[in-house]
C-alpha cells in the first residue's frame, strides 16, 4: 500500500459560505491506496460510499500550531490507513470556526474542548460524541500567577474571591478548561467578572495564557493542567516568577465529535472502523505510543453525551450556547 502526501499554505479564516469556510486553509491532504486502479476507497475492508471525497478532520487550536500540526497530520494519517479512505486535516485559528465548520458539513468529525463539543452537538441533531481520552473524565484547570502579584496558593474554591483587583487572562472565549470551567468556579467563590482589575483577557490559547503571565502581562491565568504541566517539562518558557494558585475540581472536557451522516457519505462502517483504531491504540506499539504521548494519553475510552450535561448546564447560565 502506498499513500501519497501533499501540503498547501496560506492564511487560515472564517467564512459563512459551506464549502468557503476554511478559506486559504493550510490543508494536509492523506490518500489511502492499494496499488488498483478502482477510483472508489478501499483497502480497509468493509463497505464504503463510491462517490464519497476525502473524510475532512479538524480540531481546536488549544496549543502551538507546529504542536498541533504534527499531532493532526499522524492521526489523519492513521485514520486513511483505519478506513481506505482519504483524509483531509484542516487547521483552523479559533475554535468558532471548528463549530461552524461541524455545523456546515465542511467537518465530519472533529477533536472537540468540552463546550464547543456542546455547542456544535446543539447545532447538528444526532451528532455523537463517541471518545476521549483516558484523562478526560477528570479534568482540570490551573490558576497561576505571577509572583509579584504577592498572591499565593489556596486549596479550595473559596480562596478565588482573593483575585479581586488583580488583572487575569482567560484562552479562547469558548475554551472549557481555559475559560469555562474557570469562570464557573469563579463564580462559586462569589468572584465576578467586574471584581477584576479591568476587563479580563483572553490569549486564544493555553500556551498563550502561560506566556502572558510568565513575562507578566497579566497577574493571573486560567490554563489547561495539561498544557501547564507539558510546558513545565518542556522547559522552553520561563517560569521562574509563576506559581501554581489553585487546581479545580475535575469535570468531563475533550471529546471527539462525529456527525450523524459519517457513514451513509462515506461508507457504512466508518466510524466504527475510527473507534477500532482509537480504542486499540498500544502504549506498546511505538506508533501507536507516539499519537498517545502528542495527546498526553494513556489510551482513549467509549464516552457519550451526556457526560458533558455539565458543561452544559454552565454554558447556559453564562450565556455561551448561542
Amino acid at each position: 500500500m502506498t499513500r501519497t502526501i501533499a501540503t498547501s499554505t496560506s492564511i487560515t479564516r472564517l467564512a459563512t459560505s459551506r464549502r468557503g469556510l476554511f478559506v486559504g486553509a493550510s490543508g494536509l491532504v492523506l490518500l489511502a491506496a492499494c496499488g488498483n486502479d478502482d477510483s472508489s476507497p478501499s483497502g480497509a475492508g468493509g463497505d464504503t460510499a463510491s462517490n464519497a471525497g476525502p473524510l475532512p478532520i479538524s480540531a481546536i487550536p488549544d496549543q502551538d500550531p507546529e504542536v498541533l500540526n504534527r499531532l493532526y497530520g499522524d492521526v489523519a494519517a492513521r485514520f486513511a490507513e483505519a478506513t481506505g479512505l482519504e483524509v483531509t486535516y484542516t487547521p483552523v485559528t479559533e475554535y468558532p470556526a471548528v463549530v461552524r465548520g461541524f455545523e456546515v458539513g465542511d467537518l465530519a468529525i472533529a477533536w472537540m474542548g468540552g463546550l464547543t463539543g456542546v455547542q456544535a452537538a446543539q447545532r447538528v441533531a444526532g451528532a455523537t460524541a463517541f471518545a476521549q481520552r483516558n484523562i478526560d473524565a477528570e479534568f482540570t484547570s490551573l490558576f497561576i500567577a505571577t509572583r509579584k502579584s504577592g498572591l499565593s496558593p489556596f486549596d479550595d474554591v473559596d480562596g478565588l474571591s482573593r483575585l479581586a483587583g488583580h488583572s487575569l487572562t482567560f484562552g479562547s472565549e469558548t475554551s472549557t478548561s481555559g475559560r469555562l470551567m474557570p469562570q464557573y468556579f469563579m463564580d462559586q467563590a462569589g468572584l465576578s467578572i467586574d471584581d477584576l482589575k479591568g476587563q479580563p483577557g483572553f490569549s486564544g490559547s493555553h500556551d498563550a495564557t502561560i506566556e502572558a503571565v510568565a513575562s507578566g502581562s497579566f497577574e493571573v491565568g486560567a490554563v489547561n493542567e495539561q498544557v501547564y504541566t507539558a510546558t513545565v517539562d518542556a522547559g522552553e518558557v520561563d517560569l521562574s516568577d509563576v506559581v501554581v494558585l489553585f487546581r479545580t475540581p475535575p469535570y468531563y472536557d475533550y471529546h471527539w465529535l462525529a456527525r450523524p451522516d459519517v457513514d451513509e457519505v462515506y461508507g457504512a462502517g466508518t466510524l466504527d472502523k475510527v473507534k477500532d483504531l482509537l480504542f486499540g491504540l498500544d502504549p506498546s506499539v511505538p506508533d501507536d505510543a507516539a499519537i498517545l504521548d502528542l495527546f498526553g494519553a494513556e489510551s482513549f475510552v467509549p464516552t457519550e453525551n451526556s457526560n458533558y450535561d455539565q458543561i452544559r448546564d454552565v454554558a447556559e447560565e453564562l450565556d455561551l450556547l448561542a
